[in-house]
């Protein structure tokens, strides 16, 4: 499947895009109540940056996006997108959003929605360039309610795009996506930043991050546990796999008591664990004469650096959203 062309993000002279950074979150609270949902959490990405947000449910992930879309004040600190306040139509008009939760209006067709939205924007994408784009020009004469649950998550996103926004918000954006449609969304995003857009999204996929964001940020009970890229958050653990080849039980049990053992020979003879100190494991391997072949040790994926940065609460929960 070819690369679909790029979204260009827009430039509106009425926000000074270039002048300041696309977001901009400093010492931002926000609580509900008794709930702290943000507590003290920075953050700044520059234009043409796509940044991944990754947490557990509960985390403040959503309430983070709610603040830069303006439907949410911080209880306190700042919130600045591209300069200017989020709350201001002015500002938000350089904005897209695919929140986690849509409702398309059922009766009107695809194309329709998207002549909706454009009606909205100054200088909106053309609706075909907008339904080719995501894949969904065979739908245009569909109405909403007939469509399947991703194909009204890729209309959705699509909607976010209308337009040419500098900054783009997408919560769980794929959800509901079989693998190619995914990838095909990933393609229009991905075209969208390489034309200069800035992205900020959450995603319950971690491949999802790894293939679209430059930088991570990780938070967990509203605050920011690490911020990086891919590579500097998988660092911040000590977590690497070690993979070799081996009999089933060939490895005493007192060596994998500290590991995580993803395959323990059983099958194909193939080994997998994950290991806080690679070198300690493997001379330890060596010291209890265990005949092992074929060695590797890599870094730990971002998933695993992830449960390891969240603790169990993330690991109970098993992905994060």
């Amino acid at each position: 499947m070819s690369e679909p062309p790029a979204v260009e993000a827009g430039r509106h002279p009425a926000v000074e895009v270039d002048r300041h950074p696309a977001v901009e979150v400093d010492r931002v609270t926000r609580t509900f109540g008794d709930v702290v949902a943000l507590d003290d959490v920075s953050l700044t990405v520059q234009p043409g940056e796509a940044v991944g947000v990754l947490g557990p449910n509960g985390a403040g992930k959503s309430t983070l996006l709610s603040l830069l879309a303006g439907l949410r004040r911080p209880t306190s600190g700042t919130v600045r997108l591209a300069g200017g306040d989020p709350r201001q139509a002015a500002t938000r008009s350089r904005l897209g959003v695919t929140p986690q939760a849509t409702g398309l209006p059922q009766t009107l067709k695809v194309g329709e929605v998207v002549d909706f939205v454009a009606g909205h924007h100054r200088d909106p994408l053309p609706r075909e360039e907008v339904l080719g784009r995501f894949e969904l020009s065979d739908l245009r004469g569909r109405q909403c309610g007939g469509l399947s649950g991703g194909q009204q998550r890729r209309l959705a996103v699509a909607l976010a795009f209308v337009g040419r926004p500098d900054v783009v918000l997408l919560d769980e954006p794929t959800t509901g996506l079989d693998v190619p449609a995914r990838h095909a969304l990933w393609g229009a995003v991905r075209g969208f930043v390489a034309a200069g857009g800035t992205l900020l999204l959450t995603s319950h996929y971690l491949e999802e991050v790894e293939a679209l964001a430059q930088r991570v940020v990780v938070v967990d009970h509203g605050r920011v546990l690490a911020e990086g890229t891919v590579a500097e958050v998988r660092g911040r653990t000590a977590l690497r796999r070690v993979r070799f080849g081996a009999p089933a039980g060939a490895v005493p049990a007192q060596l994998t008591a500290g590991a995580r053992v993803v395959a323990d020979g059983s099958r194909e003879q193939r080994w997998e664990l994950l290991v806080p100190d690679a070198d300690a494991f493997v001379r330890a391997l060596v010291t209890a004469g265990v005949a092992f072949r074929d060695l590797e040790v890599a870094a730990a994926s971002l998933e695993e650096a992830f449960l390891a940065l969240t603790g169990e609460r993330a690991a109970g929960a098993g992905v994060p959203a």
